[in-house]
């Protein structure tokens, strides 16, 4: 049985979109779940919830609105150069990308009782107002509730409340499935493909254009869930944390799927956390169970 906090609707402004070095869009599952270690690490300072523990974390996406400039058929990010220098002139601007958007977040805990549980939501509504979620200022969101799931009609119940929304699973199956390069095997699954042909009208022909698919069905997206360690350990020249050694690192990035929450039978398939692979040098968020999506649906 999992003892689930749910927060609905939470209203994020500004949130960093800058998922990873070269993908724009939903903030990186690592935002996500280090906001959450984050208000953990806020409740624990409480000497009532010191031995609590949040286990792992779903992200249901409601609405998304990326802070981007149409023209034609190319876009680009609008971004703002704050604050100004002592002149008055604007500063030399780096590009980060932003958005609004509003997620329901669902987060397994344990360590504390109910009644425990209880008079932590009611502490949430003034930390949460105090935190960024994703880089992002929290506006609002609503009444948090508490569920205990354990049966398949509990996760029925759960994914109700969270419709409609579109949760956000890993697909690296599709990054598996393939002898090709990984970036080629991330381009072949996110890239539109389309045939023509000729047909003959009389004296006339017609180019006709097949509809554009992708190689697989569903919301398929390019995520951030983790990082590779490329270097040794070491105590870095002018670092903030004086007292922690410091290791350079790139982002890992791979496949995931938005899908629409009654399509979940197993918490697990939405539920994520944190796993180290010291030995590779790899830190990253990962679902506690895969989700293979068999659906034959767009």
């Amino acid at each position: 049985m999992k003892k689930i906090l749910v927060i609905p609707r939470i209203k994020i402004q500004n949130a960093n979109a800058l998922s990873s070095p070269y993908t724009i869009g939903f903030p990186a599952m690592t935002a996500w779940l280090g906001s959450i270690h984050a208000l953990q690490l806020r409740l624990n300072k409480i000497k009532k919830f010191k031995e609590l523990k949040f286990d792992s974390v779903a992200v249901v996406n409601h609405k998304f609105n990326l802070h981007t400039h149409a023209t034609g058929y190319d876009f680009s990010i609008i971004s703002t150069s704050n604050p100004l220098k002592r002149d008055g002139k604007r500063p030399s601007t780096i590009e980060e990308a932003r958005c609004h958007l509003t997620v329901s977040l669902v987060i397994e805990y344990s360590n504390i009782d109910q009644d425990d549980a209880l008079e932590m939501i009611q502490k949430l509504d003034s930390i949460l107002h105090q935190m960024k979620i994703a880089s992002g200022d929290v506006l609002c969101f609503q009444k948090p509730s508490l569920m205990k799931v354990k049966t398949k009609q509990e996760v029925r119940k759960l994914t109700a409340k969270l419709m409609p929304g579109f949760c956000l699973i890993e697909r690296h199956d599709l990054m598996q499935n393939s002898n090709k390069d990984s970036m080629d095997t991330l381009l072949d699954n996110l890239k539109n493909t389309s045939h023509c042909k000729k047909e003959s009208d009389g004296d006339e022909e017609k180019i006709i254009w097949s509809k554009a698919n992708r190689k697989e069905k569903g919301w398929i997206v390019p995520i951030s869930t983790g990082f590779y360690g490329i270097s040794d350990l070491a105590i870095v020249k002018h670092q903030r944390d004086t007292t922690t050694q410091h290791k350079f690192a790139e982002s890992v990035v791979t496949l995931g799927e938005f899908v629409m929450p009654y399509r979940i039978t197993n918490l697990d398939n939405m539920l994520w956390q944190y796993s180290a692979d010291i030995d590779n040098n790899l830190y990253l968020c990962k679902q506690k169970e895969p989700f293979i999506n068999n659906s034959q649906e767009n």
